[in-house]
């Protein structure tokens, strides 16, 4: 996909994730799974390629039929591919996803190590990295090497070539040693970004404090930032210019 208007380049993970058939049951009680493509960073590439934006993706997948499945959603919904590398050595990594009774996702993972782990600061498109206007990431990548240097090295390159930086940290808790380590590594690009969102439960990761009044969010903030998001599930959410605005969930009147 090529053009001349603002892109948006997501870096990270895609995976398969395995969704059961039905909700509120275990992995083992679950009668079947459905597979869908998966990995936050990959789903923002092609939210904003179907809302009418221009959007390329820069990640590793395995050379195998799950990974070329992949590849080809991106370029079904319009999100440009040629970032993307593939890894003959490596799966694609896979996530079985646990629907329970009050919603919440859990996750079992499959990554010993997968693709999108693998990935180096070699293997970047320089060239899409420098078009970004926005450049969006997660932590996933920043849990091992090589994809950790990538990482920041992609960083490196957009901030210089004049991007936004938007960060969407997506712990996943059981993909780190401990708790400490995922804050550590999360909170380690913190100042970095110009734009962040996180969750009701982030702020209460990352802070240690179980609440989202204005004075705990405030932690999270640095000068350096131009947005701080906070999503409130149904509640809508928040967000921060360096003092706290509020919005509603909007209701959805279309058919």
């Amino acid at each position: 996909m090529a053009g001349g208007g603002e892109l948006v380049v997501s870096f990270g993970e895609m995976l398969v994730d395995f969704v059961p058939t039905v909700a509120g049951v275990s992995l083992a009680e679950a009668p079947a799974f459905l597979k869908a493509p998966g990995g936050a960073p990959a789903n923002v590439s092609i939210a904003v390629a179907r809302l009418g934006g221009e959007a390329a993706f820069v990640g590793k997948l395995g050379d195998d039929e799950f990974g070329r499945m992949l590849a080809a959603i991106l370029r079904d919904n319009g999100v440009d591919d040629g970032a993307v590398v593939f890894d003959a050595g490596a799966r694609t990594a896979l996530a079985f996803v646990t629907l329970r009774a009050d919603g919440e996702r859990e996750f079992m993972f499959y990554r010993n190590p997968s693709a999108d782990m693998l990935l180096t600061a070699d293997e970047l498109n320089v060239d899409v990295i420098k078009r970004a206007t926005v450049f969006h990431y997660g932590s996933i990548s920043l849990i091992a090497e090589p994809c950790r240097s990538a990482h920041l090295r992609a960083m490196e390159i957009a901030k210089e070539a004049g991007a936004l930086l938007s960060y969407d940290p997506n712990p996943r808790e059981a993909l780190w040693s401990s708790r400490e380590e995922a804050r550590t590594k999360i909170l380690s690009i913190w100042d970095q970004a110009d734009i962040v969102k996180v969750s009701e439960s982030e702020v209460e990761f990352l802070t240690g404090i179980d609440s989202v009044e204005d004075d705990v969010v405030m932690k999270l903030w640095r000068p350096t930032f131009k947005l701080l998001l906070v999503t409130l599930g149904g509640q809508g959410c928040k967000y921060y210019l360096g003092f706290p605005w509020s919005c509603p969930i909007v209701q959805n009147t279309t058919s």
